[in-house]
């Protein structure tokens, strides 16, 4: 298994404090978020690095296992069991390199020693499962709302509850639902990837929605009141006079709801774009021209 430098990833130094992981996870999530670079499988990449630095290096107590074991890290307990067990039988002197961790070469041997080279001794030790991954998809309005999926991992099927605010790309871990230990050791974890199709109408960023509306030249000149469909249903808006093309809208709190943040959303963007009317009459044409005569 390749060693993964967590602190590297965020951009940090291994002396950063609680608060400096999550200011950097923020950060890099923003910048790339799938939504932000589609179709770009590297940014995709990196995001899924950066969840994956954030899961360990936002938990204090998995941070401690990899600042000692490195990329042994998820067999931290074994390990200081295994190490108590040879301690108790006065095997073991010691192997902490000068960084204060265990070296490969230590973590290898003293592994080996444990339970490989000596018959009969790996009979009783207790391992813990593999880890399992899965993929659920989403379309956009699956992920608003909080609701259960049901999937097949390893021949189980299991019946998750999908949080609203949900993110593309986002992993969460279901403990103890990965491969079963041996020698009564824990199961293993399972660690589901979430994909949320792209919307045709709504374009999500963050917990921020973004949208465009059709406005009639009418209603743009003159202002009024039109209806529009939401994620969160129909929204009646004022126009105001003279609004202009392009012009943006923000409704505040009618976005995405914050993950696992209940009462928390993000806000609506709406962009207006005003439409010339086509196939006029004759009278309708007559009209617009005496308007351009009263305008010059």
């Amino acid at each position: 298994m390749a060693f993964i430098d967590y602190y590297k990833i965020l951009g940090l130094e291994k002396t950063a404090s609680l608060d400096d992981i999550k200011k950097a996870y923020r950060k890099l999530a923003r910048k790339y978020h799938p939504d932000m670079n589609p179709n770009d499988a590297e940014a995709n990449k990196k995001f899924q690095q950066i969840n994956e630095a954030n899961e360990v290096l936002g938990d204090p107590e998995k941070r401690k296992k990899y600042d000692e074991y490195g990329e042994h890290w998820k067999n931290a307990d074994q390990y200081e069991q295994a190490k108590q067990s040879q301690r108790d039988r006065g095997g073991y002197t010691g192997g902490a390199s000068h960084s204060g961790g265990f070296a490969d070469d230590d973590f290898s041997d003293f592994f080996s020693s444990m339970f490989g080279n000596r018959e009969g001794r790996g009979r009783n030790v207790k391992y813990r499962g593999q880890d399992y991954t899965a993929e659920i998809r989403l379309g956009l309005k699956d992920a608003l709302l909080t609701h259960h999926q049901t999937i097949n991992v390893n021949g189980k099927t299991l019946r998750i509850t999908v949080p609203a605010g949900i993110a593309n790309g986002q992993v969460i871990k279901l403990k103890g639902h990965g491969g079963p230990g041996t020698n009564k050791g824990p199961d293993g974890d399972l660690y589901i990837t979430f994909v949320i199709a792209d919307d045709p109408v709504f374009k999500r960023v963050g917990d921020d929605i973004f949208m465009n509306v059709d406005l009639d030249i009418y209603k743009a000149v003159l202002g009024g009141e039109i209806t529009i469909d939401t994620l969160n249903g129909k929204v009646k808006l004022k126009v105001k006079p003279e609004t202009q093309n392009a012009t943006k809208v923000r409704l505040k709190g009618k976005g995405f709801p914050v993950y696992k943040k209940e009462g928390q959303s993000g806000d609506l963007f709406i962009t207006y774009s005003v439409k010339v009317p086509t196939g006029l009459t004759e009278k309708q044409k007559q009209l617009f021209e005496e308007l351009s005569k009263l305008s010059s």
